[in-house]
């Protein structure tokens, strides 16, 4: 009996795959949280996006009227005897008639005004804008990778950890065979070769059991890097993933939300106005001018007027920037098709590595069974001595290998099922419900698109805000 005891044990390995946890364990849903606050990637990119949004306020300032100001004081003087390097020249000094000082300052603001440029500046904002949009679907990918990362670390330290109880078991079990050998063994029922065949296996279940833990350890680890602390008692995951019905749906959800190709799409709108504004570096512009200024006598001087400008001929570098245009068009459109193609085989691969880990989860369970039997009839028929010693421990060993393969199927059927939702483009916080308060990409273009001035205007005092609270 207190073998038996001993053999059952060993199916805590894979039931706590489908267990409760206790009340402090960490649940993947925590995972997935803790790694979307922790990543420095997120950090990285969420800052690209500000700049790309800043990108907008530039182009959009081409178009506002530019101020300067100038002031200028000047102090010149005149002396005959300049040539001599030795003397010494006192500027302040009175009589002397052959020197000669005077002092003369001025101040004055000019104003530049773009009037026409063939709308170059203004398909220069379009693009700017389109980059914002592309840069956004750049971070949802990013969003999409951490948080991949953070399941596959899940359920890597989840394996992990079967596997050592699974290896514990072993070793209990092989401690038991062991004892009751070397019993049997005093008594004359087995020879001395029965008792070193279950030395030499739990020797070999040691043996794996360390393996196991420093696997373990890896997986420690790489959660600690993609979460930021290391894992809890980590339970099992209990709602299995929405994903599709179908390949096809599948396929089809993938090319309506994978944000890496809805940012080659983006990138394609960016490269036909590229070719809109080498089209337009062609025509001429016209500005508008205007000075002011004011001298030490209170003189003013003033102008303003128009300036029309344009090529007539640079060596061929604006049709030669035009055809380059054209071709990084076309780049883009064959990056779209590429991007695609990829993506369909990824989701078409993550589909079928779910059915392979379903149909081995349910031909795993009957293997383990099986085994199981096979294992508890041959002790039976040790202990009647129709069986050999070798008999047990290949049955055992067989049983053991059952169990693993079932883990690993577990596992890989989970694996394969949030793959599939991450190639989907769906591996994001809103898709997954996790109630969490996110970064808002529009609240800080909303803030500079109009390229507001800081501490002057009421749009710089809320983007004041917004920065600080980006800091905190």
């Amino acid at each position: 009996m207190r073998l038996r005891f001993v053999i059952r044990a060993g199916v805590a390995a894979i039931a706590m795959l489908a267990g409760a946890a206790s009340a402090s364990a960490e649940t993947l849903a925590d995972t997935f949280i803790l790694a979307y606050r922790h990543s420095g990637l997120l950090e990285k990119n969420r800052a690209v996006l500000r700049a790309a949004d800043e990108d907008v306020a530039t182009a959009i300032a081409q178009l506002r009227p530019i101020l300067n100001y100038t002031v200028q004081a000047q102090q010149s003087y005149t002396n005959p005897s300049g040539g001599n390097s030795a003397r010494q020249i006192d500027l302040g000094a009175a009589g002397g008639g052959n020197f000669g000082a005077s002092a003369s300052a001025s101040a004055g603001i000019s104003a530049n005004l773009l009037l026409y440029d063939g709308g170059a500046t203004r398909l220069g904002i379009d693009v700017a804008k389109e980059t914002v949009l592309a840069v956004r679907q750049g971070l949802i990918q990013v969003e999409q990778q951490v948080l991949y990362n953070a399941v596959i670390a899940y359920l890597a330290v989840r394996e992990a950890t079967a596997f050592i109880n699974l290896r514990l078991s072993n070793v209990e079990l092989l401690q038991e065979q062991l004892r009751a050998g070397r019993e049997r063994f005093e008594v004359g029922e087995v020879t001395r070769t029965d008792v070193a065949l279950a030395e030499a296996q739990l020797a070999s279940a040691q043996s794996q059991l360390a393996a196991a833990r420093g696997d373990l350890q890896v997986a420690i680890s790489t959660y600690v890097q993609v979460v930021g602390q290391e894992p809890g008692t980590l339970q099992p995951i209990g709602n299995y993933p929405q994903t599709a019905s179908s390949l096809e749906a599948a396929q089809n959800i993938a090319r309506k939300n994978h944000p890496n190709i809805l940012q080659d799409m983006r990138a394609i709108t960016i490269a036909e106005l590229n070719v809109l504004r080498a089209e337009a570096q062609m025509r001429p512009s016209i500005s508008g001018t205007a000075s002011l200024s004011v001298d030490d006598d209170f003189t003013e001087t003033g102008s303003f007027g128009l300036q029309l400008s344009g090529p007539i001929y640079q060596g061929g570098a604006l049709t030669a920037a035009y055809r380059q245009a054209v071709a990084r068009r076309d780049e883009s459109r064959a990056d779209l098709h590429i991007t695609v193609d990829a993506i369909l085989q990824e989701v078409a691969q993550a589909w079928s590595n779910q059915q392979v880990a379903l149909a081995s989860i349910e031909a795993g369970q009957l293997e383990v069974r099986a085994a199981q039997v096979a294992f508890e009839g041959l002790q039976e028929e040790v202990s009647l001595g129709a069986r050999t010693t070798l008999d047990v421990l290949d049955s055992e060993q067989d049983l053991q290998d059952a169990r693993a393969a079932l883990i690993s199927a577990q596992i890989a059927e989970f694996r394969a099922a949030y793959t599939l939702l991450y190639t989907m483009g769906l591996l994001t916080v809103e898709h997954l419900g996790l109630g969490i308060t996110t970064y808002d990409p529009s609240a800080y273009y909303n803030a500079v698109k109009d390229a507001p001035i800081r501490r002057v205007s009421p749009q710089g005092e809320k983007l004041d805000r917004i920065i600080q609270s980006l800091g905190r």
